[in-house]
């Protein structure tokens, strides 16, 4: 850990990092602040951040902590301080998950909300995509729990005014068991209030059922115990459910299994038991329309009932003033419901900003071109290709056919290294150290135009430590009461500064901040790219597959992008295809391209044949970004 202090140091005393991240400076002077439209112009930078912990400062992080114990984190934490810092850091969409109300196991009643019962709970604090209430907000998340909905109202209008979109879960495929809305507007039904359970199916109703049976809480595996075996007045492995729903991750059983998605029950949207559709088919030709002709074909449709119902939940978001939405689990929706909800959306916000969960690449252009969603997660692409060149089980070969697999849509996919379900960078279990992820980020962040995700702590280098209870080591839990030790020192009382931050945090940070910054206003990552990998594997003096390099380009604008993932210096010259010369229309001669990540500059030398060379000294886990001087 000295080592890789001193060594992100140096890299950030090169760049004059470290007087833009004072000790005792604000991370909000670091950039002047933007309005909305400013800061989300160009390319998406998404910082994700669950409310329950961001801001709570308790460090006793019990394992199955109360909330007395433990503490929770509000709405009101996100102060400008706060807000300013996330937004100087190059965000200019800030991801709430966890906003809306979800099943906690915490007395409520004196607000009228139900109980939730622990058996069909995962965790105490309960998992943000357990959603009971989609007209309101987590009443844990208030400091006031009755006028929870006025907070969160505030904090959007703090983001808006520090140049922050806002997103919000959506989650299409399920719900809790106890779905109850206490905050519908008039005129809204619960899903399932008016379902027929005496059958299957049916296509208006919401739920799925096994009809004449009753829900049976899972046999429990593991040791695995609600609450870790605390004594609660509704712990006695008993859910009144009558008949039973299918489990929201498809379980047809009225028993589901320990490790079924238990706890959610699965939303029916025109899709028959047998997995033929029960709603009009979207034209092929469709995928060559834009919105408004989308919005024009459902206008005379007869759509299901969930489909009306999700309608109304996104319509009652986006008035309250939400950016856009993240859906949850959309692979596992028809991609005709996405064309009838996101084409209705963006008749009402052509701005919004829609992006969708989804696992599998054979799907991907349908949902883009016929589902009308913005972005998707290049989870099982580009992800999962980077962490196994981080985890040494890889090299970057690979890289080149997924970029080329992505023709047509690269600039729809999400790029990512950490989120609520992936293990930490810095965790034993990934990587084992937050320097692994520079060289990965490098490449992420400017492989496309598509948004950058980073998840909260990730600029830190926060390595997930610690069992919570349901949540395990390695992830920062999603389902308990508890605090991340990182942002808790960002945060020091309030300042958001760098003053309890070590060394290393300082200076990953502030690689985070310079990288994001640039990604957002760079013209280049919104135009054209060309892989050097392949070309250089072939005909590059000192190049291997630790080494992964290409091109970007727009107008005057033309970068150079080159990470080393190897654990040592590389040594090498780094080839320019013809070609690429020649489409750039240089001529024979020395260019200089200057490093946009820290000072200093290299020369790239055009020979007679129009062949291209540019030598470099590359450090252990860095990169660089090289811009081709006027």
């Amino acid at each position: 850990m000295k080592k890789f202090a001193q060594l992100l140091l140096a890299s950030a005393i090169a760049a004059g990092a470290l007087t833009a991240c004072d000790s005792h400076t604000s991370t909000a002077k670091e950039n002047p602040p933007e309005t909305v439209a400013q800061a989300s112009a160009g390319k998406p930078v998404i910082y994700q951040v669950l409310p329950r912990l961001f801001g709570n400062t308790n460090s006793t992080n019990k394992p199955w902590g109360t909330v007395e114990e433990n503490g929770v984190g509000k709405f009101n934490d996100f102060t400008p301080e706060a807000l300013a810092g996330i937004r100087a850091l190059g965000a200019n969409y800030i991801w709430y998950t966890g906003s809306l109300h979800h099943g906690v196991v915490r007395d409520y009643t004196d607000i009228g909300i139900s109980n939730d019962d622990p058996d069909v709970i995962k965790g105490r604090a309960g998992s943000p995509y357990a959603v009971k209430d989609y007209y309101t907000v987590n009443p844990d998340l208030a400091e006031d729990p009755a006028r929870r909905l006025e907070e969160f109202k505030a904090l959007i209008e703090r983001s808006h005014a520090a140049g922050l979109k806002v997103i919000i879960d959506i989650v299409p495929n399920h719900v809790a068991r106890n779905y109850q809305s206490l905050a519908k507007p008039e005129g809204v039904r619960d899903f399932g209030a008016d379902d027929d359970t005496s059958v299957a199916y049916a296509r208006d109703n919401n739920f799925y059922y096994v009809p004449g049976q009753p829900f049976l809480v899972p046999e429990a595996e593991g040791g695995y115990q609600p609450l870790n075996g605390e004594p609660h007045p509704l712990v006695d492995g008993l859910f009144s459910e009558v008949p039973a729903k299918w489990t929201g991750n498809g379980s047809r059983a009225a028993q589901p299994k320990h490790d079924d998605w238990y706890e959610t029950v699965k939303i029916n949207f025109g899709v028959r038991p047998d997995g033929s559709h029960d709603f009009p088919e979207l034209p092929a030709d469709y995928a060559h329309k834009d919105y408004r002709a989308h919005a024009a074909f459902w206008a005379d449709k007869e759509v299901p009932d969930s489909w009306k119902k999700f309608r109304q939940i996104t319509d009652y978001w986006l008035d309250f003033g939400v950016d856009g939405f993240r859906y949850d689990m959309a692979g596992m929706v028809p991609v005709a419901f996405w064309s009838y909800l996101n084409s209705g959306i963006k008749m009402q916000n052509p701005d919004a900003l829609l992006l969708a969960e989804i696992y599998q690449p054979d799907l991907y252009r349908d949902y883009v071109r016929l589902g009308k969603m913005d972005y998707l997660y290049d989870k099982v692409g580009t992800y999962d290709a980077i962490r196994a060149v981080m985890e040494h089980k890889a090299g970057t070969d690979p890289l080149v056919g997924i970029q080329q697999s992505l023709n047509g849509i690269e600039d729809h996919m999400l790029r990512f290294l950490e989120n609520h379900d992936e293990q930490r960078i810095a965790s034993p279990e990934f990587a084992s150290s937050p320097r692994a992820g520079i060289p990965a980020m490098i490449v992420s962040a400017t492989i496309s135009g598509a948004p950058t995700l980073v998840y909260f702590g990730q600029e830190l280098g926060e390595p997930g430590y610690g069992d919570a209870g349901f949540g395990k080591s390695s992830r920062t839990t999603i389902f308990d009461y508890w605090s991340v030790p990182s942002i808790r020192r960002w945060n020091n009382d309030g300042a958001f500064n760098s003053e309890k931050l070590n060394a290393e945090e300082i200076a990953l940070r502030d690689f985070y901040r310079r990288l994001l910054n640039f990604t957002r206003t760079s013209a280049a990552l919104r135009g054209e790219y060309r892989d050097l990998h392949a070309f250089n594997r072939a005909n590059g003096e000192g190049y291997g597959d630790r080494l992964f390099s290409f091109v970007r380009w727009q107008g005057d604008e033309k970068l150079l992008v080159i990470a080393n993932f190897a654990d040592s210096d590389s040594n090498l010259t780094l080839q320019l295809p013809a070609e690429l010369v020649q489409t750039w229309q240089l001529r024979p001669g020395k260019y200089t391209l200057t490093n946009q990540l820290q000072s200093g500059s290299v020369e790239l030398n055009i020979d007679n044949d129009l062949g291209g060379a540019v030598e470099l000294t590359l450090p252990a886990l860095s990169g660089q970004v090289l811009q081709l001087a006027n």
